[in-house]
């Protein structure tokens, strides 16, 4: 599959989803269209989606916060009859690349995150009003909600038949949301995801597969009923009006893409790619009216957008490229003001979705599977957010003294309010709170930093980068590092770096993006699953897959 991927796209363009507004409750269907597939071979049917229906999903997830702040309550439902959604397509899945499945999955479930949390983040619930049949990837939409309804008919059930079906897991979330969220017991949730034909009605009430479960004659005026109870009971303001997110400015060059604050450098003889994090072009706003008059042009949002989209490009459309190196230029100042000015104001709806909007950008670094250092050159600005990159990568190197001819303001780190709590990764641990796991007095120490600009000497004596190097040794030292990554084997990479990276607790996040990255990395690529005669490729010819019934 060599067809670029876009991630950008707007209500607009949509052939998968529409949404209805009500005042506080907005209605989501999911109605797929059988012919538009992001690629050729394979029809969408029974609601099942690729890439390109869930990039959709996590548009629509993403203005619902910033251009429709006034909903309280989303009820995602089908635009079909008798079924809900099939799940991920398996003609799709046969077909595609191994790498293309993987980062599928990854950012399929980075965006069930993203309105699991919304009720949190963003005073948004979700309801999932499931009639018909919904199953795999479907009820892993279902379980990503904050509530499921179920109708109690003889065509509706949950099931995830990953395993007695295609030789997988249901392991973007389902396994680890069934067991974590829902706390079905271990028994129950064997038999649960070892039959194909799923449970429906008050067995699955029972089970705590889902909420509720109402009779079909029923069903859409219990599920308008308890939409309309949630967003009553809301703590919400009401009445907000949003911003609009408007177009990216961006242009592909043949090794580059260009965006207003992003720049991305491509060099792939040499396997990397990188990524110029640029400082603010102008004052911060005066105040929040301010903020809300620039809307998506605004520097700390603009820039969110950006750098998300230039990550996401790289995952999917250049996966040779196995090093990520990222620079920042700019004013520290400037970037600390204009953070400041959101954190001093994070009870204002903007604030706060900017600031969480954040939250998820980092973590999309923390999960891209690419070995990723950052440079502190002079000019450099990690400050506040942007410092987080620093204890994101992988490993670091900061210039140390005066270079000749560079007359750059000094490399330097500040740190601000924002670094303590802020941005917090996947394990609910702050990135430095994950970097000093075993030396939590350090974090302590660090917060009588806040503020100060901190060279390359400090720096290093707080153990807050990995190398300082002087003029003599900077370009030979950090040209070896990437000869040597660049060298390395990429499975060994990816399989040492997600281990590395999640220090501390496991929580349910964690759970889910380990089990992609070993589980389900593994198991797509055994015979069981993908060869000729495995279960992915039979499906549908009515002949079961052949396995090799060795356990390893």
């Amino acid at each position: 599959m060599s067809k670029v991927i876009d991630f950008q796209t707007d209500p607009s363009k949509y052939r998968h989803w529409r949404v209805e507004y009500d005042g506080d409750v907005a209605n989501l269907f999911m109605d797929v269209d059988e012919d538009g597939g992001l690629f050729d071979g394979y029809q969408l049917k029974l609601n099942s989606y690729d890439l390109g229906v869930d990039i959709e999903l996590a548009d629509v997830v993403q203005r619902m916060r910033f251009e429709h702040p006034e909903v309280k309550v989303v009820v995602m439902r089908s635009g079909k009859d008798k079924v809900f959604c099939a799940g991920a397509n398996i003609r799709m899945l046969g077909g595609a690349s191994h790498a293309h499945k993987v980062n599928f999955c990854k950012f399929t479930n980075e965006t069930r995150n993203t309105f699991e949390a919304a009720e949190a983040d963003s005073g948004q619930k979700y309801i999932a009003a499931v009639k018909g049949a919904c199953a795999g990837g479907g009820y892993e939409l279902a379980l990503a909600c904050n509530y499921i309804m179920l109708t109690n008919d003889a065509t509706s059930s949950v099931a995830l038949p990953e395993v007695p079906l295609l030789a997988v897991l249901p392991g973007t979330g389902g396994l680890t949301r069934v067991t974590d969220k829902r706390k079905v017991r271990r028994d129950r949730a064997d038999v649960f995801c070892s039959i194909e034909e799923g449970i429906k009605g008050e067995r699955a009430k029972d089970w705590n597969l889902v909420d509720e479960v109402v009779a079909n004659s029923v069903f859409d005026e219990t599920v308008a009923k308890r939409a309309h109870e949630f967003a009553a009971a809301s703590g919400k303001a009401s009445g907000l009006k949003g911003i609009e997110l408007k177009p990216l400015a961006r242009s592909f060059g043949t090794d580059s893409v260009t965006y207003s604050l992003v720049e991305v450098t491509l060099d792939r003889e040499g396997g990397k790619a990188t990524i110029l994090v640029k400082g603010p072009d102008a004052e911060a706003p005066a105040d929040m009216d301010a903020v809300v008059a620039q809307g998506s042009e605004t520097y700390m949002l603009r820039l969110a957008r950006e750098l998300d989209d230039a990550i996401l490009h790289l995952r999917l459309n250049e996966r040779q490229i196995g090093l990520v190196v990222f620079t920042t230029q700019g004013d520290a100042e400037l970037v600390a003001a204009h953070e400041a000015l959101l954190r001093d104001n994070a009870d204002h709806w903007l604030a706060n979705e900017i600031l969480q909007y954040w939250k998820r950008v980092l973590k999309r670094i923390d999960l891209t599977s690419r070995s990723m250092v950052a440079l502190v050159e002079h000019g450099s600005c990690y400050t506040g957010m942007l410092a987080e990159i620093l204890w994101s990568v992988d490993r670091s190197y900061m210039m140390l003294d005066e270079f000749d001819g560079d007359n750059r303001p000094m490399a330097a780190i500040t740190l601000t309010e924002g670094n303590f709590g802020q941005y917090p990764m996947s394990n609910d641990l702050t990135r430095l709170q994950t970097r000093f796991l075993g030396t939590p007095e350090q974090v302590e120490a660090l917060k009588g930093k806040i503020g100060e600009p901190i060279e390359a000497d400090e720096a290093d004596a707080l153990g807050l980068v990995t190398y300082i190097l002087d003029d003599i040794d900077w370009e030979d030292e950090v040209r070896i590092f990437m000869e040597e990554r660049a060298s390395f084997s990429p499975d060994a990479m990816t399989g040492m770096e997600a281990n590395l990276r999640f220090a501390g607790p496991e929580t349910m996040e964690t759970r889910i993006f380990g089990r992609l990255t070993a589980w389900q990395n593994w198991i797509f690529q055994r015979p069981n699953a993908v060869g000729k005669d495995g279960a992915l490729q039979r499906y549908g010819t009515g002949v079961r897959g052949e396995y090799n019934m060795e356990r390893v």
